[in-house]
């Protein structure tokens, strides 16, 4: 069963949170289409000195989607998540959970670290907080720390994509957890979303195809490199934030390097410290999961979830009718 907050939403599908990429237009415009939109905490940058950017975004966020509600009271706006990055060179997490207690955030994902007093600040501000694994071993870790769901993250997921196939990922999970589990991985159609939900996830975690949508605080060359693009297009590396990820080859030649030759680097040099110094050196090198080929256009996101909801209800009746 899942939590009520999860429950009435037009297409079981929550939008990823993308490093950069995702910011509060596209937040409000995957929420008001009816979808749960997020982005990470860390994404909200101010310079040295000024108020905190994120709570500027979160007043934003929630008065937008409530006057979206009070105008429209048959459709009202999906909730909104906050992602927090759990690493240990994360200076500003204990701030950004304060921020988001404050603002009373309904969905917080977690990642690259499970934290108990995360969750519990989740909680004690009537939220729920759903963990990113890679596989049944972390996934254990997750629930024992007190997350209420999953994000199941399964080969061929842009940004730091785990490497088991979403068959075996999903199974073993649904082994010892009945909850609320989401699958990341390739997700580009609304058949997707529904066999997603037909191998045991409760929904679909969507973020590569929202790069290609107006609203997303992306390069013009990016969006259209994402509508160019096919799985054949990507490659996995570990050079660019010391753990495994995946990102578009024509992104890595523009930036003069080999993407069949890349050098690998290790966890070790992951610091979200320097996260601002690191997108800078990296700021042509753009991420994408393998599911983009479904992408032709770029297209606001209201209308890539009308998309989705079109796919994702023709497969039913096609099913169906079989």
């Amino acid at each position: 069963m899942l939590p009520p907050i999860l429950q009435h939403l037009r297409l079981p599908v929550v939008a990823s949170p993308m490093f950069i990429v995702s910011g509060p237009e596209l937040v409000i415009a995957q929420c008001k289409a009816g979808i749960v939109g997020s982005f990470p905490a860390l994404n909200a940058r101010e310079a040295e000195g000024e108020p905190p950017l994120l709570d500027a975004w979160l007043t934003r966020i929630a008065e937008e989607l409530d006057r979206h509600n009070q105008a429209n009271p048959d459709t009202p706006a999906a909730p909104f998540a906050v992602n927090q990055i759990v690493h240990r060179s994360n200076a500003r997490l204990d701030r950004d959970i304060e921020i988001c207690h404050r603002h009373r955030v309904p969905i917080w994902i977690t990642s690259l670290g499970a934290r108990p007093e995360v969750n519990a600040a989740a909680h004690d501000c009537g939220g729920i907080a759903l963990h990113d694994i890679i596989n049944a071993t972390f996934a254990r870790k997750a629930l024992d720390k007190g997350a209420d769901g999953l994000i199941a993250v399964a080969a061929g997921a842009g940004g730091h994509a785990g490497v088991q196939s979403p068959f075996a990922l999903i199974q073993e999970i649904r082994a010892f957890f009945d909850g609320p589990l989401l699958l990341s991985g390739a997700i580009a159609t609304g058949g997707a979303v529904l066999a997603a939900q037909a191998m045991g996830a409760d929904l679909a975690y969507i973020g590569s195809p929202f790069i290609a949508t107006t609203e997303a605080n992306a390069q013009p060359d990016y969006k259209q490199m994402i509508v160019d693009c096919g799985a054949e297009d990507i490659v996995n590396s570990s050079l660019f934030t010391g753990i495994h990820g995946n990102y578009l080859k024509p992104s890595i030649r523009a930036a003069g390097l080999d993407p069949d030759a890349l050098d690998q680097a290790d966890a070790s040099t992951m610091d979200f410290g320097k996260a601002a110094t690191r997108a800078k050196a990296w700021s042509q090198i753009w991420g994408s999961g393998q599911g983009i080929g479904a992408v032709r256009a770029i297209t606001p996101a209201a209308g890539l979830v009308d998309r989705l909801a079109r796919e994702y209800a023709e497969a039913k009746r096609t099913l169906c009718a079989g």
